[in-house]
C-alpha cells in the first residue's frame, strides 16, 4: 500500500469562453511554495515574466516586487481578453519526493482534456509547458512531441487540434527570459492571439 497522501489538484480550470489556447501544465507545486492563489503561482517560476515580456514588452509588468507576488487580476484580465485557458495534466497526483519536481510527481488521475475543450469550442491550439504535461498528451492522444517552439497536428474529440511545445517557465530549464519569450511571442503570433 502506497504510504504516500494523495493530492488533488487545488484549483479550477480557468476557461475563457472566447479561448483559443488551452495551457497545460503539470500539476502546482506545494502550497507552501504560492504566492497568490492562481496558475504558476510560485514566485520563482517565469511564466507570467514570459507572459510581461509577450504582451506588454515589459517582463515586470505583471509582477508585484514589493510584495513578493504577481498582479493576479491583471493576468486573469489579459487571460480573458486574450482568451488564453489554463488548466494542468493531472487532477490527482502523489508527490514522491515532497516537491515541484515535474520527474517526482505520480500521476494518480488525469484530467478529461476533452471534458474542457467541450467547454471552450473556440479552442484549436494546446500548449504543454513541461514534459510531465507533454507525456500525458502524447500517451494518451498519440500526438507526437514537435520540436521546440514548433506545433503537431492532432484530432482530438473530432476536433482539428495543434499541439505546441515551448520552453518550460521552471528556473531550473536552462534557457534565458528573453529566448523564452520569443518562443512564446511567435506561438502566440501565429494562433493569433497577438
Amino acid at each position: 500500500m502506497n504510504a504516500i497522501a494523495i493530492e488533488r489538484h487545488p484549483l479550477q480550470p480557468f476557461l475563457p469562453p472566447n479561448a483559443r489556447l488551452l495551457m497545460l501544465g503539470s500539476f502546482p507545486p506545494p502550497r507552501k511554495r504560492w504566492c497568490m492563489d492562481f496558475f504558476y503561482p510560485n514566485r520563482s517560476n517565469m511564466m507570467w515574466e514570459i507572459f510581461g515580456s509577450v504582451f506588454y514588452g515589459d517582463s515586470q509588468r505583471l509582477v508585484d516586487a514589493p510584495n513578493k507576488t504577481f498582479r493576479m487580476e491583471d493576468i486573469k484580465a489579459l487571460l480573458t481578453e486574450r482568451g488564453i485557458a489554463i488548466y494542468d495534466t493531472a487532477c490527482a497526483v502523489r508527490r514522491l519526493s515532497g516537491n515541484a519536481s515535474d520527474k517526482d510527481l505520480e500521476i494518480v488521475e488525469k484530467t478529461d482534456i476533452p471534458l474542457l475543450l467541450s467547454q471552450i469550442p473556440h479552442c484549436r491550439d494546446i500548449v504543454c509547458t513541461g514534459q510531465k504535461s507533454f507525456s500525458v498528451l502524447t500517451e494518451d492522444y498519440g500526438v507526437p512531441v514537435p520540436a521546440m517552439g514548433i506545433y503537431n497536428n492532432f484530432t482530438l474529440a473530432g476536433r482539428p487540434m495543434r499541439l505546441w511545445r515551448m520552453p518550460s517557465s521552471s528556473r531550473a530549464y536552462p534557457m534565458k527570459l528573453e529566448d523564452k519569450a520569443t518562443h512564446y511571442h511567435k506561438m502566440m503570433i501565429k494562433i493569433g492571439i497577438l
